[in-house]
């Protein structure tokens, strides 16, 4: 289902298999499924807790997120025409109360915000180098969403280890070429790499995605969980993406 929204190109999407409504727009980069199967992948505290997702674009995941947790959670993204979509969803949603964003450089969010206060941090980041963009000439906002040319994938590691308490969450999405350089990231900042999930878009091809989750401080050891396939071969989704109720 969409509808109009309040300014030009806009409407209001339902979000993913859920109630919850979200503004978007024509003109900037759309929320996607890898938002979606992240929030679900996640740990979470249910009843308290400081949750802060980083490039977070019009919102999805922090939306997501208030359906598991009711902890307060912050988004924070550098475009402000995107936040700006977030902010309305916030309240278009009635969630004003638990959830919040910040409009800037998540880099600098652990000086704003105070170091080694938050229990989880959340990011679907930009996938590709700065090297690889394309899009620039295309769309600026899509090529800031996609590739690194605001914020790199050692940012986000870094910027999360100065976020997070001991014992706290980092969780993100991202491409299989980058795991070993994930991997290492993570070790150098202090988060243990402890949850890992291929994502395929259907049985038999390769993984085009992953889902990580480390803890900083955490002790070696990771689990690798059963694969997600995302389309059967009708092209419809998995229940491991759409289960049934």
């Amino acid at each position: 289902m969409h509808s109009k929204a309040g300014k030009k190109n806009e409407r209001v999407d339902f979000l993913f298999q859920t109630r919850l409504k979200i503004i978007q727009s024509d003109d900037l980069f759309p929320f996607s499924l890898d938002s979606v199967l992240l929030s679900r992948f996640v740990y979470v505290p249910i009843r308290q807790g400081r949750l802060v997702d980083l490039c977070t674009g019009n919102g999805a995941v922090p939306f997501l997120l208030s359906q598991r947790t009711r902890g307060r959670i912050t988004g924070v993204e550098i475009q402000p025409e995107v936040c700006d979509l977030a902010v309305r969803g916030a309240a278009l949603n009635c969630l004003e109360d638990q959830v919040d964003f910040i409009c800037g450089d998540a880099k600098k969010l652990p000086e704003k915000m105070g170091r080694h206060l938050c229990d989880v941090v959340t990011c679907n980041p930009p996938y590709f180098t700065k090297e690889a963009a394309r899009d620039t000439k295309m769309n600026p906002h899509l090529a800031v969403a996609r590739h690194e040319i605001l914020i790199t994938l050692t940012d986000v590691v870094r910027t999360a280890a100065l976020l997070l308490k001991q014992g706290g969450r980092l969780a993100m999405v991202h491409r299989p070429e980058r795991l070993a350089e994930i991997l290492s990231v993570m070790q150098e900042s202090g988060i243990e790499p402890k949850k890992l999930q291929m994502i395929h878009p259907r049985k038999g091809r390769q993984a085009n995605m992953l889902l990580i989750e480390g803890t900083a401080g955490g002790r070696p050891g990771l689990t690798v969980l059963p694969p997600i396939v995302v389309y059967d071969r009708n092209g419809h989704y998995t229940e491991d993406v759409w289960p049934e109720k």
